[in-house]
């Protein structure tokens, strides 16, 4: 599936790679680089290729010109502790290189990642994000993201911002 991010230059392309893919595992290191020096150590929740493959979820991969330059995945969550409900899709590892930035591509992977979490039937997106990504906060808040109830690894942490919003399938 290819399109063209609308204030993105150049062709992007969006592949479903999975979690495993090694351009999702570079970009992926690139992430955790960020996390090191933003909070001074790594993201140290766990994740597996599986949680991001069939019903359970999915990662993918945007290309600008062919080049690997953004990714991001959702998992399925289930009812359970900390607000957390059936029908949830926790958003993982987005991401966009430095050198990409500023050109609409975090807006579109976030965008076609929600589409692809309608479609496999999920009604609401989480994820954790924190106070030294400023940048992240203002694109979820401006895409109708709210404080929700902490959860995940983190919760209880200052550093720690949860966020939700209720998906709603395109007419």
């Amino acid at each position: 599936m290819e399109t063209t991010a609308p204030e993105a230059t150049g062709t992007v392309e969006f592949r479903i790679t999975g979690y495993a893919h090694p351009d999702a595992q570079a970009l992926t290191e690139e992430v955790q680089q960020e996390y090191v020096r933003r909070y001074g150590d790594p993201d140290e929740t766990v994740l597996h290729p599986e949680d991001f493959e069939g019903a359970a979820g999915l990662f993918l991969v945007a290309y600008l010109d062919g080049r690997p330059v953004a990714c991001g995945g959702w998992r399925a969550k289930s009812a359970g502790p900390y607000g957390l409900r059936d029908g949830d899709a926790e958003l993982k590892r987005m991401f966009v290189v430095p050198a990409a930035r500023g050109r609409g591509l975090a807006r579109a992977v976030l965008r076609r990642l929600e589409e692809t979490a309608v479609e496999a039937g999920r009604t609401r997106f989480v994820l954790e994000t924190g106070t030294e990504q400023p940048e992240a906060v203002a694109l979820y808040e401006s895409e109708g993201y709210a404080t929700i109830e902490q959860f995940g690894i983190y919760r209880g942490s200052e550093l720690c911002i949860c966020l939700g919003k209720e998906l709603v399938a395109a007419v």
